[in-house]
């Protein structure tokens, strides 16, 4: 077992603290849009509409993360966490639809940031023969934020305000983050010099750039109106109770916490190009499958949905932060997350018009087939297992 130094520890405490409270914040609208559409008396193309508006918040993502190229780490995951704290207390008091979208669309941008901009941090402190088993970490906090939801909404259903005006919390934690997490070391030693963007529109980061935009973009098809409209769908078709969803929520947790660390020991095990596509693929078969086989499909569905995305995300993280060089590594991570808008507005709208004729289940299962070939496309990239990382 590898012993982590005083200072990649510190980087994982504060690291993960952010990770918590970004996964904290964007869980809770997921989770209460059933008392949310109840509330401003929403309809599925309305909540299409708003995630839609919520996936562009990635846009905003990208600038803010070439920033962390060139400024470091530390600094902009600070920024993040109290950028998206402000915009989740602000959301307890929004008058409307509309408001709670623009709110949350803010909040998408900063949480975005602190996702990647934490991922490539990660990646770059840990030992490189764990650099997978360090991600699932990460996820792991990540599955820990949301599960702070998942046990308190219950509890304060259908009163969903109180849950954003908790995300204060956020605020108070910022400046801890800016002054105890550490900069990176490997990005201190790189010294940025001219345009991110430009580097990577040279080869081979530009190949490789296309394929992860691409792949994300035709996963988030599916990943984005399938996550977004979940407790919809287990509430008005499946006629499950908040405790219930909950309950299915915690189960699948579980099973996620557990393949985040086996999908990190296969990652450092067998590399990241086999195990990322059989991953992936496995994820959006059980995804689509799941809302369109009644309640035992999608009692199982979501289960084995959870523990396939859970073991694919180590994986995906660190091959992610080894494909591209460290002087561009967070904006890499934000282009992907900006192809992932584009594929989320498009999934979310097909569902939307597709949900008036076959219904809610049949559409968002017909998505799994444009997420099926984004798998596909990880077999362009090459396997990066315990490669140096460039520069």
């Amino acid at each position: 077992m590898v012993r982590l130094d005083a200072m990649q520890r510190r980087t994982l405490v504060w690291a993960g603290l952010a990770v918590v409270l970004t996964a904290f914040d964007g869980s809770v609208l997921v989770l209460a849009l059933p008392a949310v559409a109840g509330d401003f008396h929403a309809r599925v193309p309305d909540l299409s509409n708003l995630g839609s508006i919520l996936a562009l918040g990635g846009l905003g993502a990208l600038p803010l993360a070439t920033l962390a190229d060139r400024f470091g780490r530390r600094r902009l995951i600070a920024v993040g966490v109290a950028g998206f704290s402000v915009a989740n207390f602000a959301s307890a008091f929004a008058p409307s639809l509309d408001a709670l979208a623009f709110l949350r669309l803010v909040a998408v941008c900063f949480e975005v940031l602190v996702g990647g901009v934490a991922t490539a941090l990660i990646v770059e402190e840990a030992p490189p023969g764990r650099r997978g088993q360090a991600v699932s970490v990460l996820a792991i906090l990540s599955g820990a934020g949301a599960a702070i939801t998942v046990v308190a909404y219950p509890i304060v259903a259908p009163h969903w305000r109180w849950l954003f005006a908790a995300g204060v919390v956020g605020f108070v934690a910022a400046p801890l983050i800016w002054m105890r997490l550490p900069e990176g070391s490997l990005w201190t030693r790189v010294r940025p010099s001219g345009s991110v963007l430009r580097l990577l529109m040279e080869p081979p980061w530009r190949r490789r750039l296309f394929i992860i935009a691409a792949t994300t973009a035709l996963l988030a098809v599916l990943l984005e109106p399938a996550g977004l409209l979940f407790t919809l769908f287990a509430t008005r078709y499946l006629h499950m109770s908040p405790a219930g969803i909950s309950v299915l929520i915690a189960i699948s947790g579980v099973v996620g916490a557990a393949s985040y660390v086996a999908g990190g020991y296969l990652s450092d095990r067998f590399g990241r190009r086999a195990p990322g596509a059989a991953l992936t693929g496995a994820t959006a078969i059980a995804a689509s499958v799941g809302f369109a086989t009644g309640m035992p499909g999608f009692v199982v569905g979501n289960v084995l949905w959870s523990a396939f995305a859970s073991a694919a995300t180590p994986v995906l993280g660190a091959w992610s932060g080894e494909l591209f060089p460290t002087r561009a590594r967070a904006t890499a991570e934000a282009t992907g997350a900006v192809a992932g808008a584009v594929g989320s507005v498009a999934g979310l709208q097909a569902v939307g018009v597709l949900s008036q004729s076959v219904g809610l289940g049949p559409a968002l299962a017909l998505t799994g087939v444009v997420a099926l070939a984004g798998a596909g496309l990880l077999l362009l990239l090459p396997e990066t297992k315990g490669a140096p990382l460039p520069d």
